[in-house]
């Protein structure tokens, strides 16, 4: 049987990137539609403030703040 080949790690990175993008940005207009007249680039910012620059950490970060 023939092993099903990984794609590059640069691939799968920027793969993983884009969803922790889109769970980061479902999240802040969750917050928006309840914070009427907050734009929604200073809620966002809010979100991931306290985890560092990397997405997989603020993805983490946002996961324990649940």
């Amino acid at each position: 049987m023939k092993q099903a080949r990984l794609p590059p790690l640069e691939s799968r990175i920027n793969e993983l990137r884009a969803e922790i993008e889109a769970i980061i940005d479902a999240r802040a207009q969750a917050v928006a539609r309840e914070s009427p007249g907050v734009p929604i680039g200073v809620i966002r910012n809010l979100l991931i403030a306290r985890a560092p620059a990397c997405p997989c950490a603020q993805y983490l970060q946002l996961g324990r703040a649940e």
